[in-house]
Parts: C-alpha cells; structure tokens; sequence
C-alpha cells in the first residue's frame, strides 16, 4: 500500500479547505491510502514544533504534500515552525527519496504564493525528496491552474465568506495535484 500525507496549517479554514480537495484526489488513486494531518499552534513550546506522533507518521509515509496559508508573503509562522522541527529528519537522512509537493492560498491573486511554495520545496529538497509539481496548464476552459502556478497547487480565497473560497476551480486544482502525487509515487513504489 501506497502512503500519502497531506500535512498543512490553516489559519482561517481556506488552506483546510485546499488540504480535502488535495487529499481526496490522492485518495481517487486505487492502492493508496490517505492521512490529513494539522499542524497546530498548541504543539509550539517555547519556539519550538514538537509532535513525534506526527514526525512518526510522515516517516511512514511515501509521500508528503505540504500546505501553508500564504501570510505576508511566505509560510504561516506555525508551518516555518513545523519546517524548522524537520531538521532532525534531515540530519538522519530520513526522507530521502520520499516524494514531496506543497499547496497554498492566500487573498491576493499572487500574494507572493511562490515565495511559499518555493520555501517548502526547498526545504524538502534539503532532505532529499523528490518534488512533484501541477502538469496543468492555464490555457483551459475550466479554471484549473487559473493562478498559473507550477511548483504546486494555489488558491485565492478573501477573508469572507469561509464557505465560498477556495473556489471550485482552486479546489480542483488541488484535488489534481493529489492524484498527480499519488499516481507518480504509486509508480515509483512499484
């Protein structure tokens, strides 16, 4: 069986929102079984992200898709903390070769998204990982990657209403960027 996590902050319920559609579509792919986890606050002492729990869950996993709001233009604090708590996994060696991909959303249409997905992916690339990014293009009558985003998936969702945002194409957008994992790292694995 194929492990897929999607690990995620959400401040608000918008990148909660991206994180479903992403873990459904991992989930659509036969043979792959799917964890959601939340990064939260109350796990950060003094400065410091510490869950082993959840650190022993992504090291079974085969793959990772991270998610983090975009807040002034990078990750939110609590997944920066998340990242840096990582850094034992990168000393040991133990994600190498783990795929690895990254979501966001923020209220601008840019909002400086690739500053964050840029973050992730080359923190994940210091472990090691193999990054996995959209295939889809802008240039469709659906609205997918409408954002043009290529090192993962983005959403746009303002403050309120917290039910209408993301949007649907923003949500498949993302729910495409996890069949895209799954599907890839189900071949890998095999």
């Amino acid at each position: 069986m194929t492990t897929i996590s999607v690990v995620y902050h959400s401040g608000t319920g918008h990148t909660r929102k991206m994180a479903e559609a992403v873990l459904a579509g991992a989930a659509s792919v036969g043979g792959v079984e799917t964890q959601m986890i939340a990064i939260e606050g109350k796990d950060i002492v003094e400065g410091r992200w510490q869950n082993d729990k959840i650190m022993e869950m992504l090291d079974q996993s085969d793959a990772i898709i991270f998610g983090s709001p975009t807040y002034m233009g990078c990750v939110s604090g609590q997944m920066k903390s998340f990242l840096d708590a990582t850094s034992e996994r990168y000393l040991s060696r133990a994600w190498v070769d783990k795929i690895a991909s990254a979501f966001t959303v923020s209220a601008g249409l840019s909002g400086d998204k690739l500053n964050t997905l840029s973050t992730i992916a080359i923190c994940m690339m210091q472990h090691g990982m193999i990054w996995v990014g959209l295939e889809q293009t802008p240039f469709n009558d659906k609205g997918i990657n409408r954002l043009c985003f290529y090192l993962g998936a983005a959403g746009q969702a303002l403050h309120e209403p917290l039910e209408e945002a993301p949007n649907d194409q923003d949500k498949e957008t993302g729910r495409l960027l996890g069949i895209r994992v799954a599907s890839l790292t189900k071949k890998l694995k095999a």
